[in-house]
């Protein structure tokens, strides 16, 4: 998969596709995740992508992400909160 807002590939860890199975998160929801959803950057490689989907009951859903030569989704999440974050 291709992000067009950070124009790169996407890799998904088996981590992140262990938790969004979990937590049936699909593929075409992180894809929409990825492009639209609200961003907060720790440092300049890392960030947290958030975004609350309105037929979902829990809260934010969010992706952990790493920006390298591609777009590192390493964990996915709900139940998500920003004023949680450190």
């Amino acid at each position: 998969m291709f992000c067009r807002r950070f124009e790169r590939q996407v890799h998904v860890t088996r981590h992140a596709r262990e938790r969004m199975l979990e937590r049936n998160i699909s593929e075409a929801q992180l894809v929409e995740l990825l492009e639209t959803g609200d961003t907060r950057f720790k440092d300049d490689t890392r960030l947290w992508i958030a975004k609350a989907f309105p037929k979902r009951t829990d809260n934010l859903v969010c992706a952990a992400v790493v920006l390298e030569d591609l777009l590192v989704v390493k964990t996915v999440m709900h139940h998500f909160d920003w004023e949680a974050m450190p």
